[in-house]
């Protein structure tokens, strides 16, 4: 994540963005850690906010039929192949687009190829982009 100093400006008072980056930083602590998200959740100092723990939670809650889908749109990719960034961006995209339906489509793809732009390789934004636009009809069907 040392691409952090270098990311494009952005409005600072985007508090759903910001959420979305916390939860990928914790998401990829855990990941590293080998240890459950909701183990870095308990162990933060100061609590966060309440849409930072609803995606972390959401995304523990449903690794498994995450990580599925993901495995299954990401063609000619495993989800041990995909750069640690790029996989818990996918997983928090994923989980948006089926446990927080409130949320627009583009919103969630234009959220998570953002953050796969600004801590990913230069490749990750589409790529993040062509596996999120392929589970839309997956994770958010009627």
């Amino acid at each position: 994540m040392a691409r952090r100093e270098s990311r494009p400006a952005r409005p600072a008072d985007d508090e759903r963005s910001d959420a979305r980056e916390r939860a990928l930083i914790l998401l990829y602590e855990a990941e590293t850690k080998g240890i459950a998200p909701s183990e870095v959740l308990a162990a933060q100092i100061s609590v966060p906010d309440e849409l930072t723990r609803a995606l972390v939670e959401g995304v523990e809650q449903h690794m498994a039929e995450l990580d599925a889908a993901i495995s299954a749109h990401a063609k000619g990719w495993t989800l041990k192949r995909m750069p640690a960034i790029d996989r818990n961006v996918l997983r928090v995209g994923a989980f948006e687009l089926l446990g927080r339906r409130e949320v627009p489509v583009a919103v969630v793809l234009d959220e998570a190829v953002e953050l796969a732009k600004r801590f990913s390789t230069d490749d990750s934004g589409r790529f993040v982009n062509g596996v999120l636009a392929a589970l839309v009809p997956v994770l958010r069907a009627a």
